[in-house]
């Protein structure tokens, strides 16, 4: 299997992503410079799987994938914070997209400014 590239903050490196025809219109209003969250279908992981040592380090304590970042979970849904680069016709080029070429995308959302309240 293909090796992910690394975290985002870690140097993973700038991506294209394709869009169908039919939802292009879903694009407008998005720009160069905007702060995105893509979503992801982890297709390859294994959804059996709810304990991984973190980072795949033998060494490190057996940890449930919820506290880690592992892809291997019951419902690999991938989150990545990226930065648009480029709009071309169907394709958005975008920075730090820590995912596999053919990774389907499930939803794009724009990064909401400020922190999330406690209550």
């Amino acid at each position: 299997m293909e090796s992910a590239p690394r975290q985002g903050d870690e140097g993973a490196p700038d991506a294209w992503i394709e869009f169908e025809p039919s939802v292009l219109d879903a694009l407008q209003g998005v720009e160069h410079g905007d702060r995105l969250v893509i979503l992801t279908w982890l297709d390859r992981a294994d959804r059996a799987v709810l304990t991984v040592h973190p980072r795949g380090e033998i060494s490190r304590p057996l940890a449930g994938v919820f506290s880690t970042r592992s892809h291997h979970r019951p419902n690999p849904i991938g989150l990545h914070p990226v930065r648009v680069l480029e709009i071309a016709g169907a394709r958005m080029k975008v920075s730090n997209l820590e995912a596999i070429n053919g990774t389907p995308v499930v939803d794009i959302k724009p990064v909401l400014e400020g922190e999330i309240s406690e209550r």
